[in-house]
């Protein structure tokens, strides 16, 4: 009796709720949830398909690594998808077109966090789908060339919960361009809300940096490392004006002694091991739910996913670059 007392006080694995086994997945890498978790039973399987996985969906990491761009796009598609409008953070690095910025605001209304740093999205894309993206308080859109003040202008109107923005430069992309405090402007025009603001290697001036701490009422931090144009060395005057911001910069103390500077790589060391997924039928890669109940007959599972490994970093070039990392 005592036996069969205990054993009904234990749940099976199998058996627990599919946000709670959401929650525990959470913890595994992408490559394990993509491909180990639907193997091991039915239930697992049905909880990595819907929603409660997708919540919040960081693939910076894999992302900077994926050799093509079908294969980042597909990726994007599918777990976007599998959140079912529930997605609250996205982190992705490197995004090729404005087509998959466009899907990605099309489908996550309820986003609050979205990282897209060394994309190549253009304003006309951010100017014509940001008003879907209303309710972001955390952007990052540093390394992203081809985007400039129009963007951050229709940002800051259309995204008014906006509280930390990321718009970091690298020195390579900067050095020897002229002063523009456009996006300055259109920063201290529009975003008043900000707390947290990074713009290292910016080429503006001391007056467009002191105009956003004078706009910026709520601002606690603002990165200028790099800024080289900003003259912001009496800290008595920074203290008195705007005693509640943390100023950084333009100095950056400390950061590249002995001259062992990075390179100015966006993909792993050499040594590491990276993934790329492709996958093999472009139409099913939507239609988890209708394939799901075939992939356990069978040897039939996980068909329309084809996983490769590359060994090694063909991007990489002798002896670096030669110029310092931004921070």
């Amino acid at each position: 009796m005592e036996v069969a007392s205990l054993a009904s006080d234990f749940r099976h694995w199998d058996e627990l709720i599919p946000d709670a086994l959401g929650l525990i997945f959470t913890n595994l890498s992408l490559k394990e949830l993509l491909t180990v978790i639907p193997l091991v039973c039915k239930s697992w399987g049905k909880a990595v398909m819907g929603p409660y996985c997708w919540q919040e969906i960081d693939i910076e990491e894999w992302s900077e690594g994926c050799p093509e761009p079908q294969h980042l796009d597909r990726m994007i598609q599918m777990l976007i998808a599998r959140s079912c409008g529930s997605l609250r953070k996205l982190c992705v690095s490197g995004l090729k077109n404005d087509m998959i910025f466009s899907f990605i605001a099309e489908h996550s209304n309820s986003l609050q966090t979205l990282s897209l740093p060394r994309s190549e999205i253009s304003d006309s894309i951010v100017e014509q789908t940001i008003g879907r993206l209303s309710n972001i308080t955390f952007l990052d859109l540093s390394y992203c060339g081809k985007i400039g003040f129009r963007s951050l202008e229709v940002i800051g109107k259309n995204c008014k919960l906006l509280v930390k923005l990321f718009r970091n430069m690298h020195p390579v992309d900067t050095v020897g361009m002229p002063i523009a405090d456009d996006e300055a402007h259109a920063i201290a025009a529009t975003m008043p809300r900000l707390k947290h603001l990074e713009m290292a290697y910016h080429v503006i001036s001391t007056e467009s940096a002191l105009q956003i701490l004078k706009s910026c009422t709520e601002l606690e931090l603002l990165d200028l490392r790099g800024c080289w144009g900003v003259k912001l060395d009496d800290d008595k005057f920074l203290e008195k004006k705007f005693p509640k911001v943390k100023v950084l910069g333009p100095l950056v103390e400390d950061l590249y002694e002995g001259n062992n500077w990075e390179e100015y790589s966006y993909y792993s060391d050499a040594s590491s091991e990276y993934l790329a997924w492709e996958f093999v039928d472009d139409d099913d890669y939507f239609d988890d739910d209708e394939s799901y109940d075939e992939m356990w007959d069978g040897d039939g599972r996980l068909e329309q996913l084809e996983l490769r490994f590359y060994q090694g970093n063909e991007h990489e070039t002798e002896g670096g670059f030669g110029w310092p990392p931004s921070p």
